[in-house]
């Protein structure tokens, strides 16, 4: 049995929303640096260890700079390199912008390029050598992308991936990777937000979704326990990235570990066009 504390222990300090506005049930916009302060305090005194982010979350890496990230093992991420410019500049800026000497993990933000230009695994297992990054990586949307990565005989220390009550797509690759030693961080416990939304607010484009969203809504009592339990449970998953608009939302995150809500079979197979983000209308 896992108990409350070891659960939130396994928990990720997602920092999407320190930089820019994210998220489909987000009315507050961005999270101002105070707000950033307390939520990193709270961490702290969670003993949670990981803090996830990149360069692509607007401000977020420079934000996080501004405080003291000793206790916390960071993820950051790259893009594809511009022309004349590399992965380990792209390192360089973000080491810079968080104010630490080394990251823990530094994932490919983009699977498929990694996929089409295998040189650059070669150069963060150089950035590995100098022990600037702990463990190397990959952060993904689609299984596709794995396959084709694991054919080309990389092998990542970490995956993250997105698995929640939905989205179980990664399970198998999950599975096995892990046995095979990888570290496998998984995010979107929440699928943005989309679980809580008022089913009235939500674009027609979710309608043939709706029902099965009601459903959760109406009969599952505790249902951010219910979904994060879910996840945390997981034996093959590590550690559970959750995304926080303020203090108040991560310690009602991390609370409502404490009355657990079990959620009904899941019988329904829900489309890539609901559990990817990027597809929804913007």
């Amino acid at each position: 049995m896992i108990f409350m504390d070891d659960k939130v222990q396994k928990i990720g300090l997602g920092t999407v929303q320190f930089g820019i506005p994210y998220g489909i049930s987000n009315q507050r916009g961005q999270t101002s640096p105070k707000e950033v302060a307390r939520i990193l305090e709270t961490a702290r005194e969670k003993q949670i260890q990981f803090i996830d982010t990149a360069p692509a979350y607007g401000n977020a890496e420079r934000l996080l700079g501004q405080n003291d990230l000793s206790t916390f093992k960071v993820i950051s991420k790259f893009m594809p390199p511009e022309s004349g410019g590399s992965v380990s500049d792209q390192l360089k800026q973000s080491l810079d912008d968080l104010k630490i000497s080394s990251v823990y993990g530094y994932l490919a933000h983009r699977p498929k390029h990694l996929a089409e230009n295998v040189s650059i695994w070669k150069e963060l297992k150089s950035l590995k050598e100098k022990e600037l990054v702990q463990n190397i990586g990959v952060s993904l949307n689609k299984p596709y992308y794995l396959e084709v990565l694991l054919g080309k005989n990389i092998t990542p220390d970490i995956i993250q991936v997105p698995f929640n009550y939905f989205d179980r797509r990664f399970k198998d690759l999950m599975i096995s990777l892990k046995k095979g030693g990888c570290e496998i961080h998984a995010r979107s416990t929440f699928l943005q937000g989309l679980f809580f939304m008022d089913i009235d607010q939500l674009d027609s484009y979710f309608d043939p979704f709706i029902p099965v969203l009601e459903n959760l809504q109406e009969t599952v009592e505790n249902l951010p326990g219910a979904l994060l339990n879910f996840v945390l449970s997981q034996p093959f998953i590590d550690t559970v990235i959750i995304g926080v608009e303020n203090n108040e939302q991560f310690i009602q995150n991390l609370d409502s570990l404490a009355t657990l809500s079990s959620l009904p079979k899941l019988t329904t197979k829900i489309p890539e066009s609901i559990l990817i983000p990027s597809n929804w209308p913007s």
